[in-house]
């Protein structure tokens, strides 16, 4: 059985809009509007990566390899 939080991990998502930092998207089934800011300057979120409308899907850090 899944926790409740890591539910967001299972849903699909389509870009709404993009800034330097921000990323809003909406939950496809859902509806659910998140924002995701990145607190990495080197790194900025960029509209030509991830266009208005483009569908994406979370992954869970957590589940990362340890360097």
């Amino acid at each position: 059985m899944k926790p409740k939080n890591r539910k967001i991990f299972d849903e699909e998502y389509r870009v709404l809009e993009v800034e330097s930092q921000r990323m809003t998207i909406q939950g496809v089934r859902s509806g659910e509007v998140l924002t995701i800011v990145t607190q990495n300057p080197e790194a900025p979120l960029s509209a030509a990566d991830y266009p208005p409308g483009k569908l994406i899907a979370l992954s869970d850090p957590s589940n990362a390899v340890p360097n």
